[in-house]
C-alpha cells in the first residue's frame, strides 16, 4: 500500500493529503475539471507565445483597462474547443464570448487575468476557467501561467495547487492579517480606494496588491494571504478563484458595493471575516 504524503496547510498544521482528492466526485464533474485544466494549460501556452511576439495594445473602459490580441486568442481558442466538445454549453468570456446553451452548464471565462502585468512583463497573470450547472458554480481553474501553477477545485471536494493540497490559513488576529486588494480602472474610485487602504493598513498586518482577482483569490485559499477584497469586478474575474477558494475552506462573500455597480467580493477563513467586514465597514471599503 502506497504511503500517504503529507502538506503543510496555510496554518502550519500537518494533514494527510489523498492521491485523488476529487475520487468521490460525480464522474460528470471530474470530466468537466479535466477539461478546464486542459483549456487553461492550452490558453497558458498561448500566453508564453505572445510574449515572444509584438502586443498590440488597446484600452477599453478607461486609459488604463488594457487589452491585447493574446487576450483575444487565448479566448477564441477557449470557445472554439468548447464548440467542438461540448456544443451545448453556454459560454461567458471577458473579450465577447457569449453563448445561449441548452445543457444547463455555463462556462465563464477570463483568458488572461492581469493584462497591465502581462504588457509589462510583471510575473502575476493567469488564465481563470469557471464550470456553472444550473447556476450554480462548481469548478474552478486558475492556470497561472506567469509561474506555471495551476490551482483547481471542484466544489465541496477541495482544492489543488498542482498536485498538494491547499488549505486557507487560520487566522483569527485581525492586526496580523496580511490582506490582499485591488483597485478600480476608473480614476476618481481609485482615489477614494487609495484613502480606504491608508486606513486599513494601520489595522493590519499589512496589503498586498497583485492585479489579477482570480490569482488573489488563490492565494487566499493557499494560505499566502489571510483575506481579500476589491470592488468592481465582473464574474469572470471571480467565479473560478472564488470555488478554490470555498473549496480550500474560505468563506466568500458578496456583498452589494454602496456605489450600486455590482457585488464586492471579500474573502477570509470564516474565524477572521466578521473582524474583516466590520473593519471593511469602518473603513468605507464597500463603498
Amino acid at each position: 500500500m502506497a504511503a500517504k504524503r503529507h502538506v503543510e496547510s496555510g496554518a502550519g498544521s500537518v494533514q494527510p493529503a489523498r492521491d485523488d482528492p476529487w475520487a468521490d466526485a460525480p464522474i460528470h464533474l471530474q470530466e468537466l475539471l479535466t477539461l478546464a485544466s486542459d483549456l487553461a494549460r492550452d490558453a497558458g501556452q498561448v500566453h508564453a507565445e505572445g510574449m515572444r511576439s509584438a502586443l498590440r495594445i488597446e484600452t477599453k473602459s478607461s486609459p488604463t483597462d488594457l487589452v491585447s490580441q493574446v487576450d483575444r486568442e487565448s479566448e477564441r481558442m477557449i470557445v472554439e474547443r468548447l464548440s467542438q466538445l461540448r456544443p451545448d454549453d453556454a459560454v461567458l468570456g471577458e473579450e465577447g464570448a457569449l453563448g445561449q446553451g441548452t445543457s444547463g452548464v455555463r462556462w465563464v471565462i477570463d483568458p488572461l487575468d492581469g493584462t497591465t502585468n502581462y504588457v509589462y512583463g510583471y510575473p502575476a497573470f493567469a488564465v481563470s476557467v469557471a464550470v456553472e450547472i444550473e447556476g450554480q458554480p462548481q469548478i474552478g481553474v486558475v492556470y497561472d501561467s506567469s509561474a506555471g501553477r495551476l490551482y483547481r477545485a471542484i466544489s465541496g471536494f477541495g482544492a489543488l495547487c498542482d498536485d498538494q493540497p491547499i488549505h486557507v490559513r487560520e487566522q483569527p488576529d485581525l492586526a496580523t492579517a496580511l490582506v490582499a486588494t485591488g483597485f478600480s480602472y476608473e480614476a476618481a474610485q481609485r482615489e477614494r480606494q487609495g484613502s480606504v487602504v491608508a486606513q486599513v493598513l494601520g489595522r493590519v498586518r499589512d496589503i498586498r496588491r497583485g492585479g489579477t482577482a482570480a490569482l488573489d483569490l488563490c492565494h487566499v485559499a493557499a494560505g499566502h494571504v489571510d483575506a481579500y477584497w476589491e470592488l468592481d469586478l465582473s464574474p469572470w474575474d471571480y467565479a473560478a478563484g472564488s470555488v478554490i477558494a470555498r473549496a480550500a475552506g474560505a468563506d466568500v462573500l458578496f456583498p452589494q458595493a454602496a456605489h450600486g455597480r455590482g457585488p464586492a467580493v471579500v474573502a477570509a477563513h470564516r474565524s477572521l471575516m466578521p473582524a474583516f467586514l466590520s473593519l471593511l465597514g469602518d473603513t468605507g471599503a464597500l463603498a
